[in-house]
């Protein structure tokens, strides 16, 4: 029985050889492939919306209503979300040019108008500006108030109280005795 081992003795090493071969493949194939590593660049961070005011359009224009606008928008772009204005609108009377301002009122009068309805909010019943409570764009309604002078307006009244008189806007830098005479007649402190 020895001479028949011996003859298949190469047989049997090569088949155990060989068996050892294939148990350490599959024991290779079998094992997990780590997953190739994803390199995610970092997107873009979205942009934010652009902050928007709501303004109220309204007199003689097509569709009044209150509108969102973006922040930086002109009276001219208010106008045309209210629909554009209508046939009988005086539109010489209105700044178009001027950026509006959140919850502002923007009134278009008729042509022929007399006395247009001043805003509500800062006006007294003779529909003059109430400097101690107006708004910058109403402030920017005066002839001659910009939004820098409007805000400087606003920054004397908080730092030193309420106007007294209406000479007392005079104490603002920016507004002399000249620009004072174009708007004494429009503003109030009451």
């Amino acid at each position: 029985m020895s001479d028949a081992l011996e003859k298949y003795r190469v047989h049997v090493v090569a088949a155990l050889f060989l068996l050892l071969l294939v148990a350490a493949g599959i024991i290779f194939l079998r094992r997990p492939v780590p997953q190739p590593i994803e390199i995610i660049e970092p997107s873009a961070t979205p942009e934010p919306r652009p902050a928007e005011v709501a303004v109220y359009v309204t007199g003689a224009v097509v569709n009044p209503g209150v509108y969102f606008l973006p922040e930086d928008s002109r009276v001219q772009e208010a106008l045309q979300a209210a629909g554009g204005p209508t046939k009988e609108a005086d539109l010489n009377r209105v700044n178009l040019a001027r950026r509006v301002h959140d919850e502002e009122q923007i009134y278009i009068a008729e042509v022929g108008e007399e006395n247009p309805p001043v805003p509500s909010g800062s006006s007294s019943e003779g529909g003059l500006i109430n400097i101690n409570t107006a708004s910058a764009g109403e402030l920017e309604g005066l002839p001659g108030i910009g939004p820098t002078l409007a805000q400087c307006i606003i920054d004397h009244r908080e730092a030193h109280g309420p106007f007294a008189t209406v000479e007392e806007i005079m104490d603002v830098r920016g507004i002399g005795e000249g620009l004072f005479e174009a708007i004494k007649d429009l503003i109030t402190v009451k």
